[in-house]
């Protein structure tokens, strides 16, 4: 980011996606365009009534490296005992849980550049060409975090299009890393992410820094106005808390401890 900008929130908003069209233009590629600003006035989802309710809106998440079939596969008996919205895992386990839950309702998804969005757009987009190939219906990919923060759009915005395109209509989670990013590189995000084509724009991968704030997902609602998912992933282990983020804007959630959450223990 060049020098910090000032003014009242949406003004900083519309000052970042002038800055974005002034270094998108010149590639000849059509820029976020500054509009009026979405303020969420109420929650886009139904409130839950009961804890259990929380369950389709939550992606019931094993990303621990020594995961084994018995582990996913309990993954998947809980999501089809409480209704989550999906399961998500690492892409080894994609093609086994599609088999479990095939024709359930439950879905899929897994994580592509996971979890320091390190790697290049190309191998990106063929991990997710791969993972809906084998029975994927959501791709969480990590965001280029290192070119997002020293300004170099064009490229944060390509390595998402192709994961876009490379998923063949398969739901698509840019993971911004909130916890990483000023506020000003939140708000980028999710520009470049609507500008791709995104569906989702979710907080964190729960690894490389802080979880969800009430904050960063009201931020992230008020610049992607309600034609995106906000996904809030990261420390929530309780149903306050996965309340709260959902009257913030959130409209799915990310956690490990989801049967705890809806079983309110």
């Amino acid at each position: 980011m060049s020098e910090p900008l000032s003014g009242t929130l949406d003004q900083i908003i519309e000052a970042v996606a002038r800055r974005l069209g002034a270094a998108l233009t010149p590639e000849g590629r059509p820029a976020p365009v500054p509009r009026k600003v979405e303020v969420l006035t109420a929650p886009l989802v139904d409130p839950p009534t009961t804890n259990r309710d929380l369950a389709r809106f939550i992606d019931h998440t094993l990303l621990r490296p020594e995961a084994g079939a018995t582990a996913i596969e309990q993954l998947c008996h809980d999501a089809l005992r409480f209704g989550f919205a999906a399961v998500c895992v690492n892409p080894l386990w994609v093609e086994y849980c599609a088999r479990l839950l095939a024709g359930s309702g439950v879905h899929v998804a897994t994580v592509a550049g996971f979890p320091l969005g390190a790697t290049t757009a190309r191998l990106k987009a063929i991990e997710a060409a791969e993972v809906v190939r084998l029975g994927a219906g959501e791709v969480d990919m990590v965001v280029n975090l290192g070119k997002l923060k020293e300004g170099d759009w064009a490229a944060v915005r390509a390595d998402m299009e192709g994961v876009v395109e490379a998923a063949a209509g398969a739901t698509v989670k840019a993971i911004i890393e909130t916890g990483l990013l000023d506020e000003e590189e939140k708000i980028a995000a999710c520009l470049l992410a609507r500008a791709a084509g995104v569906d989702f724009v979710k907080t964190s991968t729960g690894i490389n820094s802080s979880g969800a704030t009430i904050e960063d997902v009201r931020l992230m609602r008020r610049v992607v106005g309600h034609g995106l998912g906000v996904k809030a992933a990261g420390g929530i282990r309780d149903a306050a808390s996965a309340c709260a983020l959902l009257a913030a804007g959130a409209t799915r959630l990310g956690t490990s401890a989801s049967v705890a959450i809806v079983l309110g223990s």
